[in-house]
């Protein structure tokens, strides 16, 4: 579609005479006649003056070989005659004479298929209207062109536009577009021209986008958004032509200053001369006073040095001597501590030999009490034996004496005297029940106990395990420190090494990074430690790349065991700069200070991995809260470590779970020494355990015998009281007493007594015994206590010593550190005043001959306050320009015009930016109110047509619905016939042929209502029609017609309008019925008006 302006609804109200209130006409049709409007009469007198159809021939086009010419009323014109009788080939000529394309007329796809089978070419003649206001160079075409289309077998398209007169004017297309947006016709518009494809096409469209689609370009409004989108484009396209040319223009202004640089140049070649020797003379000066200027310091440097290797000769006999206090306190702690170790193992053997005698004397203690207590059980059951007996014997006796009443009370007595030993009985069950209650605690506390030993034991297994592990590590790192990381550590640094030799790795691996650090202070090794964590066994790589090489040596170096943790991350060659985020403390380092690191990559990952830098270390524990959790925190501060290992934070702290430092520590015989004690306590804590557990099982034992000892006691207690139950149960049966024999109660009395009195002493010698043997046990149990106490009063006093002696050494330790630091400072120190002295030396020389080649420049000294490279540069550039000048020193008058040329050049391209960047702004503008003013447009027309569609509508009491969707570009349309409720509406798929083809042409009439063009076609609008739809759709088409003389109306039907009544306005063109026998039709008479 080509870029033209387009004019939709109200914008064309200047380009010809009309009413202004043409939409109110429209809507009054429905309630009268149009000659009942006044205004509508003043429309009825106007004639269309430019645009309309005069006038239309065809020759050799589609299948006729002539048609027409055929002359067109200014106002309504029929084109009716059957099937294959031209009227479609009539309309698609004049879609294709007017511009149109093929495409466009639903009959071909290229236009060499309109020209007729055995000819070469296709003629169409249309003669257009050019009168009025409107009229188009009416003083060259005269009041009529002529449009004539010849297209060639091939598909080309020649036009040929003639004047009234005939004469030929042009042959450009160009001049057709010209012509038509003059007079405003949109020959592809489907309101100006609706085919019948295209009227088919929107009867059984079911896509409410192809509706929508439909009234967008009936309205032309898809025509000013392709506008919108082509100006948009264009916008962008200017934008970086304003880009490019921005660089066009930095070139320009940079010849335009060379140019004037030219144009300067031309002064005197003496002057510049002249200037040149005195830069040169500066010059040769200025590089001597730089010279002595730089010499200054270095002298004052030397002398600096020189000074302060007394202070580093000092620092090293102060830190020596410190070492040799520091090695004879340990000594003498040494020796304090080996005396109390020998007295320890003096005292042991007579400890164990006391602690064995205690526990023999408390085992032949045990069975004595054991008697004891069996033997007080037995005389009590005696006791009870012989009071029971001596009872009844003297009941009997009375019994015997007595009368019958006297037996009576007896018999009473007697029971009474079972019912209270029945309650005895009872109580003794009851105890018996409680014993057996205790033993059962007893031995399940017993149990539990053993129980919880066991899982002691257990643990300490594993603990006596993984210190064998780590003593047996310690023993073998003595040779290798290395083998603290793991057995394997040496192997995988030995295949590291090899593969970097073979250029596996880009950057050659560190780790582990334990291995790599060493402390300041050995006394903080454990909190530093617990700090790292496993990053003291982490690995650290530049890339994935090396990562994965790195990984692939540890499965082979490392088979089946735990892998180092390894860290991707980029080497660097200096250390990060840690001040902004680093916290600095007066009296406490941090980890990133407590450490001594040399290489910068390992620094770097500490401090990537874990925040080194802002973690210190508090030896006291105590000391450490009260800084962090005061009031005032350190700044910069996340956490802080005492020596012990306790993580101190903000706002909490925690315990460390390892007690000494397994990698860190720095005497491997001490932590040998250490692991060895530490087994040692261990192995003799699971003899204890074993001890204890065997004790227990002797308890368990014990109790299990007393518990079923007690079950025996109580079962004779049941069943004694169960016969004296029966007694009673007899005595009270019996109404008179028997008389018995008392001569066998007599003799078991006799033999109780017996019993009694052995029972009893055997009684008092066991209980004599146990209490002989109980102070035995006691006073070898206090002697072992005592002992015992004493051992473990000098052992505390060697923990004490052995605190001492550990904080000496590490002193020791700390004191040689100190001093081979300063050793190495002030080795570092002499060679530094050693290479300052030489580069002196150097510096001398080269400024004695300086001076010497400044004095040949100028004998005289100058004092010069530039610097040389600017004196340089300045001189370099006076060259340039002197080169110069006297290359173009003949050619005056060339460098003057082409400074003049260059301002102009440059001068012009700044002021096109210019005004590109105001228009591109402007542009923005217009843009934004134009967008504006298409939304308001879209709406006000979309609700226009609604509303002329509904008035259309109602003519035959339809009712219908139009809903427009602008943001999803869809058109819904709901129409029903007669007086049905609105909520019945329904969409037009589901009306018929013929209610659906007037719902088209009241929507077609809508559309032409609120669109502007001189002539409007419809092709066989009615052929669905029923003849009542057809009736008062040609009624509606003529209303509007009458009400709109000053446009041009054709239809074309295969109905017969012979119904039509006659008028002025009504111009009918009947086609004459084909010859199926021929291939051409030929013109039909002349029209019937």
């Amino acid at each position: 579609m080509s870029k033209r302006g387009s004019s939709p609804a109200g914008e064309t109200a200047t380009k010809r005479m009309r009413p202004s209130e043409e939409g109110d006409n429209n809507v009054d049709m429905d309630q009268g006649d149009a000659a009942s409007n006044p205004r509508l009469e003043c429309a009825g007198d106007m004639v269309s003056d430019a645009g309309i159809v005069e006038s239309i021939t065809l020759k050799n086009f589609m299948c006729h070989s002539l048609l027409g010419p055929f002359s067109f009323g200014s106002n309504v014109n029929f084109v009716v005659g059957n099937n294959g009788s031209g009227k479609s080939a009539v309309l698609t000529a004049l879609i294709v004479a007017l511009g149109g394309n093929a495409q466009a007329t639903n009959r071909g796809s290229s236009l060499k298929g309109f020209v007729k089978e055995g000819e070469s070419s296709a003629d169409v003649s249309i003669t257009l209207r050019n009168k009025g206001r409107d009229a188009y160079k009416p003083e060259v075409y005269g009041p009529a062109i002529n449009v004539t289309l010849k297209i060639t077998r091939d598909g080309l398209r020649t036009y040929k536009l003639k004047s009234k007169s005939g004469q030929f004017i042009s042959s450009k297309k160009e001049e057709l577009i010209s012509i038509l947006d003059n007079f405003n016709i949109q020959i592809n518009n489907p309101v100006s021209v609706l085919t019948q494809e295209m009227s088919k096409h929107f009867l059984h469209s079911k896509g409410e986008g192809d509706k929508y689609k439909f009234f967008m370009k009936a309205t032309q409004l898809d025509q000013m958004r392709e506008d919108f989108v082509y100006i948009k484009t264009t916008k962008h396209v200017t934008e970086n032509k304003v880009e490019q040319h921005s660089e066009c223009l930095k070139d320009l202004k940079r010849k335009f200053q060379e140019k004037e640089d030219r144009y300067k140049s031309l002064g005197s070649l003496d002057e510049m001369h002249t200037k040149l020797e005195d830069l040169q003379k500066q010059m040769a000066w200025a590089l001597v006073i730089e010279m002595e200027r730089d010499l200054d310091p270095l002298i004052k440097k030397l002398g600096a040095e020189r000074d302060a290797t007394v202070k580093y000769d000092e620092k090293v006999d102060e830190w020596k001597n410190k070492i040799e206090e520091a090695e004879k306190k340990y000594k003498q702690i040494q020796e304090q501590l080996e005396g109390i170790t020998q007295q320890v193992q003096e005292l042991q053997p007579k400890c164990a030999e006391l602690k064995a005698e205690a526990q023999r004397r408390n085992t032949l203690l045990k069975p004595s009490e054991v008697t004891v207590h069996r033997c007080k059980a037995n005389l009590r059951d005696l006791e009870k034996d012989r009071v029971q007996l001596s009872s009844r014997i003297n009941d009997l006796k009375l019994s015997i004496s007595q009368t019958t009443g006297a037996e009576s009370q007896a018999r009473a007595a007697r029971v009474e005297k079972i019912q209270t030993e029945l309650e005895n009985l009872a109580h003794q069950i009851s105890t018996h029940s409680q014993q057996i209650d205790q033993y059962e605690r007893a031995s399940s506390r017993a149990t539990e106990e053993k129980g919880k030993i066991r899982r002691e034991l257990e643990v300490l297994k594993r603990s006596i395990d993984a210190t064998s592990r780590n003593l047996q590590t310690m023993e073998s790192s003595r040779s290798n420190r290395l083998r603290r990381f793991g057995e394997r550590m040496p192997a995988l640094l030995s295949a590291i090494e090899e593969a970097h030799k073979k250029g596996q790795f880009r950057h050659k691996p560190r780790g582990p990074l334990g291995y790599l650090i060493s402390l300041k202070n050995p006394e903080l090794a454990l909190a530093v430690e617990v700090c790292l964590k496993g990053l003291l066994m982490a690995f650290t790589c530049d890339n994935h790349q090396d990562e994965r090489v790195l990984q692939g040596l540890m499965v082979r170096a490392l088979p089946g065991g735990r892998r180092p943790t390894i860290i991707c991350s980029k080497f660097l060659p200096h250390v990060h700069d840690t001040r902004r985020g680093a916290v600095n403390h007066p009296e406490y380092p941090s980890v990133l200070q407590a450490l001594e690191i040399e290489d910068p990559v390992v620094i770097n990952c500490l401090i990537d991995q874990r925040g080194i830098e802002s973690v210190l270390l508090i030896k006291n524990r105590t000391e450490a809260r009260r800084v962090m959790q005061g009031p005032n925190p350190p700044a910069k501060c996340t956490q802080a470590f005492s020596k012990d290992g306790d993580q101190i934070f903000t706002n909490r702290n925690y315990t460390a779970d390892q007690s000494r430092a397994n990698y860190l520590s720095g005497d491997v015989e001490e932590e040998i020494r250490h692991l060895k004690k530490e087994l040692a306590n261990q192995q003799a804590q699971s003899s204890r355990f074993q001890l204890q557990m065997k004790k227990l099982d002797e308890d368990i034992k014990q109790n299990d015998v007393l518990l079923r000892r007690a079950h025996i006691d109580q079962k004779m207690t049941k069943d004694k009281a169960t016969k004296l139950q029966l007694e009673l149960t007899d005595l009270e049966n019996v109404e008179e007493p028997q008389s018995e024999d008392l001569r066998p109660l007599e003799e078991d009395l006799e033999e109780i007594v017996t019993k009694a009195s052995s029972k009893r002493a055997e009684y008092n010698e066991a209980l004599n015994q146990t209490a002989d043997l109980k102070a035995s046990y006691e006073k070898a149990e206090r002697e072992y206590k005592q002992q015992k106490e004493h051992i473990n009063t000098i052992i505390e006093e060697a923990d004490s010593v052995k605190e001492e002696l550990s904080k000496s050494d590490q002193e020791v330790m700390k004191c040689k550190h100190h001093k081979k630091h300063y050793d190495e400072k002030r080795n570092v120190h002499l060679c530094n005043i050693q290479t300052l002295e030489a580069n002196l030396k150097v510096k001398e020389e080269d400024l004695e001959g300086s001076v010497a080649k400044a004095t040949e420049i100028c004998p005289e000294r100058l004092e010069v306050r530039r610097t040389a490279k600017s004196l340089d540069s300045e001189i370099s550039r006076l060259k340039v320009k002197i080169t110069t000048q006297q290359e173009q020193q003949g050619d005056r008058e060339e460098v003057v015009r082409q400074y003049q040329e260059a301002v102009v050049n440059y001068k012009n391209m700044a002021q096109q930016m210019k005004n590109l960047n105001s228009f591109i702004k402007s542009l923005d503008s217009i843009m934004n109110q134009r967008l504006t003013v298409y939304a308001d447009l879209r709406r006000f027309l979309s609700a226009r047509c609604k509303y002329y569609f509904n008035s259309m509508l109602a003519q035959r009491c339809y009712s219908g619905t139009m809903t427009f969707d602008h943001k999803n570009e869809t058109l819904s349309i709901s129409v029903q016939p007669g007086q049905g409720n609105k909520a019945d509406l329904s969409d037009m798929r589901s009306l018929s042929g013929g209610e659906r083809s007037f719902s088209t042409v009241c929507f077609v009439l809508s559309l032409w209502a609120i669109t502007e063009a001189p002539f409007r076609c419809l092709d066989e609008f009615d052929v669905y029609m029923d003849m009542v739809n057809r009736r008062i759709s040609m009624d509606m088409m003529m209303k509007v017609a009458d009400s709109q003389r000053y446009r041009q109306f054709i239809f074309l039907t295969p109905q017969s309008m012979s119904s039509l009544p006659e008028s002025n306005i009504m111009h009918i063109i009947r086609l004459k019925d084909p010859d199926r026998g021929q291939n051409n039709t030929q013109r039909s008479p002349d029209e019937d008006q």
